[in-house]
């Protein structure tokens, strides 16, 4: 049974003050190819790489997305880091080299079981004409806007399965 409201107020601490400060900086998926997975949150998503880091003795490479202007985006490695550092809510897409030789799905996307990690969310200003726009680029579809019984809001998949809730909180 979910709680009440009543309830999961209860069940929450009031922020301890040694956490002023905190914020939700990254998510981390593992992607197969960087090569997809760049197009589609670049060119289908509309975000902008904040940071790339190398890491060629441990074989793997970190792809930090954020949605910023890239004009904004500092050139200096040092600023560059920084800046990336300090975005709320930015992607961090890591690829294990060799995965984009494997022929089979290499990651499981939380949805099938064993469940577990759901989705991210991307809000838009306009849901239905996000999704005009996602289904002309041939992006895979979960649920589309008036799928389902919640209206109004969408989930698509990126190229290694995750899902993406595109939403606008003005419904």
């Amino acid at each position: 049974m979910p709680l009440t409201s009543d309830e999961a107020q209860k069940a929450c601490a009031p922020p301890p003050p040694e956490t002023e400060g905190f914020f939700f900086q990254q998510t981390m998926l593992r992607i197969k190819d960087p090569k997809r997975s760049l197009d589609f949150y670049s060119r289908v998503m509309g975000m902008s790489l904040l940071h790339q880091w190398d890491f060629p003795d441990m074989e793997f490479t970190l792809y930090f997305m954020g949605f910023e202007k890239p004009e904004d985006i500092p050139t200096d490695p040092k600023e560059r880091a920084k800046f990336c550092f300090s975005r709320k809510a930015t992607l961090e897409l890591t690829h294990n080299y060799g995965t984009e030789n494997e022929e089979k799905e290499v990651y499981h996307n939380g949805n099938s079981d064993p469940k577990g990690f759901g989705h991210i969310g991307v809000v838009v200003p306009d849901v239905y004409k996000a999704c005009e726009r996602f289904e002309q680029l041939g992006v895979s579809f979960i649920k589309k806007p008036d799928g389902g019984k919640m209206k109004g809001l969408a989930f698509i998949q990126d190229p290694d399965g995750y899902w993406i809730e595109i939403l606008n909180p003005k419904f």
